[in-house]
């Protein structure tokens, strides 16, 4: 509260005034004289009767009229005001919603256009995520019968919380439900959905309305705008991400080793401006701002492992520290559960603790490739190495000189490539077969040799049938059929090998086929197994056969096989947002375990197993500590947050997403009519109460 409105509300103590004047109102009494009277002596007062209050109405009315009169000078003063649309000629608007929940909106809104750092003020002010649920439920409850409206969260992966719907009373219920996460943001593709949502409604006046603090992790991306049938608004600046942060995105343990990769925001960031960024106004990149001369995010903090409240080692952050694998000796004789933590405060306090568990490093994927067959005419490492170390997926190539006759060779891997094989044993198969059911992932690519397999070898039941090779009758795979690689798929349409691999319709019974070649014979095949998966491809990696390995939807394969070998619990470590898809199981419980400063465990909550296509499915949102029971198979897992998720960049929005005509801020409340009109009515009863008053005074004096 200003010292304006506060002096204007001081107006109330003046309603002593009234009671002053009422109180030393006394009425001289009419004096006749009374000669007896004379004879008697006077006596002096010993006490005086207490002045009272002679109409209590009139000093009710006069108190009551100093009161409304104070609040009628503070009424203009106060700034109660929401969030609302400007609409156009007050015609209906079909709105989308997109709100952020990842991790970055955590941290504290920005007041006054300053950003929340640690100290104590910035700890009471709400978060980015309340500001935004708190801007969304004012535009909610602005919306009018006729209007559409749906709910989109922006963290990854995009979800649509709500579909577009007249029903206002369903937006309100939808927006109680949304409660924040540690992912990461996806605001490209919020944006995608919405859209869709909003296209093909009547309404013609179509917006979305982004409530983010813009860091997903791509500050140089194009600026944030609207298309020409579809505007897009970002309201509010003061969510704009700011400060330093850093956090724990991975801890793990081996033998009496901690490994903790710790990452932290730059020293000195872009400051953005009024807009979001320079660059947005003039379309061009932005120049460099000046050093930020604000402490680093890591300066004076350190690294502790601890085991409840028992600091087990401690290592300093480095000053400099932008991203950094930190190791802490451990003493013998620990506990199963620790924790790594960071010491002092940032912007965001949730990514500064993780669990610490026996991950065993990156995800182990075991790859039997030729190296010759697949080499490059440029030199390096063959395609599938260059692929995985380019897409950054913290999986680990493992070369082997051939598949494993023995199952418990594989267990230590998550996934299994293997180019172009002259078919299997059966040592081999029965080894492979049992890998897989139990939950492993294996991409088989067929090339000539698999055509020609020796005698006793084969590839069932990995893949029924009879393999064949011949030359290719048309180039090119249909892009249409191919939506499981993505965009990439388009880049395969021109493709034409000299030979390749063709399956009999045993292959395709119970499977599903991701992509064909453009006649409709399979290109890509994805069999169940088991609680595993097998990926065939009927081409082999082999640069001599194809350039298919050095297209970018073969990144996109390789994506996907990571992800799938990740998901099926290869990994004990995933991204919080990502999804464990437990095939084959028929009892998954999945609860995540809390664990306090204390010792150890404090409590569990249950997750959700959705069922999807017939797939049991689990996404946890918040990082922390797991335990799985599979079919009565207890394990544990940790969940970690994105290491983008720590880059408080802003993403650049364009100067007509922040346009004045879209929408502002209004006055939710204006009370001054209705306090003047209250203050004339206690005048008239005033004037009226001293016309009675004055009425009824001769008529005491004559009774008298």
């Amino acid at each position: 509260m200003s010292f304006v409105t506060l002096g204007a509300l001081l107006v109330a103590l003046l309603v002593g005034a009234p009671v002053a004047a009422h109180l030393l109102r006394r009425r001289r009494a009419e004096e006749r004289p009374f000669p007896p009277a004379r004879l008697v002596p006077p006596t002096p007062p010993t006490a005086r009767r207490r002045s009272l209050l002679e109409d209590r109405a009139l000093f009710a009315t006069r108190a009551l009229s100093v009161l409304a009169l104070a609040v009628l000078g503070a009424t203009p003063l106060l700034r109660c005001s929401h969030l609302s649309l400007s609409r156009r000629a007050g015609a209906s608007v079909a709105l989308a919603i997109v709100v952020d929940d990842s991790l970055s909106m955590r941290a504290r809104a920005r007041a006054g256009g300053v950003d929340s750092g640690a100290d104590s003020a910035a700890r009471d002010a709400p978060s980015r995520f309340e500001r935004a649920l708190t801007a969304a439920r004012e535009l909610a409850g602005g919306l009018a019968p006729g209007d559409a409206a749906a709910i989109v969260l922006a963290g990854a992966p995009a979800r649509v919380a709500l579909a577009s719907t007249t029903n206002l009373a369903a937006v309100a219920e939808a927006l109680a439900t949304v409660a924040p996460s540690d992912r990461a943001t996806d605001l490209d593709g919020a944006l995608d959905l919405a859209r869709d949502l909003l296209r093909g409604l009547p309404q013609s006046d179509k917006r979305i309305v982004l409530l983010s603090d813009l860091a997903d992790g791509a500050p140089g991306a194009p600026p944030i705008s609207g298309t020409p049938d579809i505007a897009t608004w970002v309201p509010l600046e003061e969510l704009e991400a700011g400060g330093q942060d850093c956090g724990i995105v991975r801890a793990d343990r081996s033998g009496q080793k901690a490994r903790v990769r710790v990452v932290c925001t730059a020293a000195s960031a872009p400051a953005p401006g009024p807009d979001g960024a320079a660059a947005a106004r003039d379309g061009g990149d932005a120049a460099p701002a000046p050093s930020d001369t604000r402490a680093s995010a890591a300066a004076g903090r350190s690294l502790e492992v601890r085991a409840g409240d028992a600091v087990l080692g401690k290592v300093a952050l480095d000053a400099a520290l932008r991203a950094e694998e930190l190791s802490v000796d451990l003493p013998s004789g620990t506990p199963e559960i620790l924790i790594a933590a960071l010491t002092g405060s940032d912007a965001i306090a949730e990514d500064d603790r993780a669990p610490i568990i026996s991950a065993g490093g990156p995800l182990s994927i075991a790859a039997v490739v030729d190296p010759a067959a697949t080499h490059v005419e440029t030199g390096g490492p063959p395609p599938l190495e260059q692929a995985l170390s380019a897409l950054d997926l913290d999986a680990q190539i493992r070369p082997l000189p051939s598949v494993p006759e023995h199952a418990d060779e594989l267990a230590a891997h998550a996934g299994l490539i293997v180019d172009d094989a002259p078919g299997f044993t059966p040592e081999v198969r029965r080894s492979l077969a049992a890998w897989v059911e139990r939950g492993g992932v294996a991409l088989l690519t067929l090339g000539q040799r698999a055509a020609a397999a020796p005698l006793g070898a084969g590839f069932e039941p990995l893949v029924p049938g009879v393999v064949r090779w011949s030359a290719s009758p048309v180039p090119g795979v249909d892009p249409a059929t191919a939506g499981w690689l993505g965009p990439a798929s388009a880049g395969l349409a021109d493709v034409a090998p000299r030979g390749r691999a063709t399956l009999g319709p045993e292959a395709s019974e119970g499977a599903e086929v991701l992509a064909r070649w453009k006649d409709g014979a399979p290109f890509l095949v994805r069999r169940p197994l088991g609680r595993g998966v097998v990926l065939i491809m009927t081409l082999p990696l082999s640069t001599e056969e194809s350039d298919v390995a050095l297209r970018p939807a073969f990144l996109s394969l390789l994506d996907g096989f990571v992800g799938a070998a990740r998901a099926r619990g290869g990994a004990r470590r995933l991204a919080a947002g990502e999804t464990w898809t437990f095939d084959g199981y028929r009892d998954v419980k999945v609860e995540r375990v809390r664990v306090d400063a204390g010792q150890g465990p404090a409590g569990r909550e249950a997750l959700p197993v959705a069922e999807v296509e017939r797939r049991l499915r689990v996404s946890p949102p918040l990082a922390g500590l797991y335990e799985l029971t599979l079919d009565g198979e207890r394990s544990t897992r940790v969940v970690s947050v994105p290491e983008r998720e720590i880059d408080l960049r802003p993403r650049r929005v364009a100067p007509s997403a922040r346009a004045a005509e879209l929408g502002g801020m209004s006055a939710s409340i204006d009370a001054s009519p209705y306090v003047a009109l209250a203050l004339l009515l206690l005048l008239a009863a005033e004037l009226l109460l001293r016309a009675i008053g004055a009425r009824r005074a001769p008529a005491e004096v004559q009774a008298g």
